[in-house]
């Protein structure tokens, strides 16, 4: 995952298993969801503050099945830093075999929450938002 400078784990739940017997497709969101603002969490970024994170655009391509009790191996970075905005990319695998089970991305755009204006991304967490950018970024 050379593009992805960012990799973390994510547990796959046993409820998270459909009838089909695979991780059904909606928990793929919830986990670039997770670790997108865990890792945003840990730059210093307040969910709670006055400047929040909407997201206007997501998408995912799924490749293979993942099930419980697998992992996500979730790998992060910045496909494209805006002045108010970043597109993350994430790629998915399997723990126990390292084969891809999806791609991903997200955009999210940066207002302040009491007037939904967007604000631009700066200072530490540019910094930051640059140093997991991919190489045609940084």
């Amino acid at each position: 995952m050379p593009d992805h400078p960012f990799v973390t784990e994510v547990p796959t739940r046993w409820l998270d298993n459909d009838q089909f017997g695979h991780v059904n497709n909606a928990v793929h969101y919830q986990v670039m969801d997770t670790v997108i603002n865990d890792w945003l969490q840990a730059q210093g970024f307040d969910p709670a503050g006055d400047v929040v994170d909407l997201v206007p655009e997501s998408g995912c391509r799924y490749h293979a099945e993942i099930s419980y009790p697998d992992r996500f191996v979730v790998a992060l970075s910045v496909a494209r830093l805006g002045r108010t905005s970043v597109t993350w990319s994430l790629e998915l695998s399997r723990a126990s075999d390292g084969v891809a089970v999806a791609t991903g991305h997200v955009v999210h755009v940066f207002v302040e929450r009491a007037t939904r204006t967007p604000v631009p991304i700066g200072g530490s967490l540019r910094a930051a938002m640059t140093s997991i950018a991919r190489s045609e970024q940084a």
